[in-house]
């Protein structure tokens, strides 16, 4: 369990921070300037596929040089494979196995869209169990072909769960009963 939440903080190899210095303003307007990208769902899952398999077979080899040579100039620039190895140390080192993400649909909670600076982001998750694969992915757009720019991935919960339950002093109408336990009609109300 300790395995999982530390897993679920993002690892994220993008190293041109969108908006970091920048102000709100700026965010709500690239967020206002993006649009739909053009790409069909084939073209959608072979980005997210290749990719997320890429970087499952750099953690299983802990040789990152593919993952880089794969990436844009920008991800290529800002990244060496050793920082590649540094920053995805923690999935290596807990065996992360996203080797699923070959043969189970993804579903985008973010669709494939072009922002102001003229790259595709989508995000999303594979469901799987007992957690799921969450993945944010942005491309840049080089001699014609999407090539890695940045990604993030993290294990989360594959279902919605419940609040832990706290102990009641009494058994409110309605609440569930002990196993075993006897039920008597109410009295009427006099």
């Amino acid at each position: 369990m300790n395995s999982i939440r530390r897993s679920s903080r993002w690892i994220c190899a993008v190293l041109v921070i969108l908006m970091g210095a920048c102000g709100t303003a700026v965010a709500q307007q690239a967020a206002a300037a993006t649009k739909p990208a053009n790409i069909d769902r084939n073209g959608v899952l072979m980005l997210i596929r290749s990719s997320l398999l890429a970087l499952d077979q750099a953690n299983k080899t802990g040789n990152y040089t593919v993952l880089r040579d794969l990436g844009s100039p920008g991800f290529q620039a800002g990244n060496t494979a050793a920082r590649l190895s540094e920053i995805f140390a923690q999935q290596r080192n807990e065996k992360l196995d996203l080797s699923g993400v070959a043969v189970i649909d993804p579903q985008l909670t973010v669709l494939p869209e072009i922002q102001a600076n003229g790259m595709m982001h989508m995000a999303g998750f594979f469901p799987s169990m007992p957690s799921q694969v969450n993945f944010e992915l942005i491309f840049a757009p080089v001699d014609g072909q999407w090539r890695l720019f940045g990604i993030g991935v993290n294990l989360g919960q594959a279902a919605p769960v419940a609040p832990a339950q706290q102990p009641a002093a009494s058994n409110p109408q309605g609440a569930a009963k002990k196993p075993g336990a006897e039920s008597k009609p109410a009295a009427p109300p006099k």
